[in-house]
């Protein structure tokens, strides 16, 4: 059983970045050290699903209104979606402190 977030202590990492229980990424924050994020422009979205394909992590998600964003607490910054967006409609931004 894999253990929470609060429970994982240095000690319980595996040597060598192996993963041992797959499908795990879902229980763990994995977009805290990102540096940038993606930000959408609306008016260019055409709704066409190109960056959810395309990002490595399956953090974006579609909004009520059918438009795609960023979920911000898995998206590591890698800017995938917004070099495969055919409209031009992502833009990475840095992130705040």
């Amino acid at each position: 059983m894999v253990k929470s977030e609060k429970e994982l202590g240095w000690k319980d990492l595996e040597v060598g970045c192996d993963v041992k229980e797959p499908g795990n990424g879902s229980q763990y924050r994995t977009g805290d050290w990102r540096s940038v994020r993606p930000v959408w422009d609306k008016t260019k979205c055409i709704k066409c699903g190109v960056c959810y394909i395309f990002c490595p992590d399956a953090a974006i998600k579609k909004d009520e209104e059918g438009y795609f964003e960023a979920d911000l607490y898995y998206c590591k910054g890698c800017g995938i979606c917004a070099h495969e967006c055919v409209t031009g409609c992502i833009t990475m931004v840095e992130e705040e402190e």
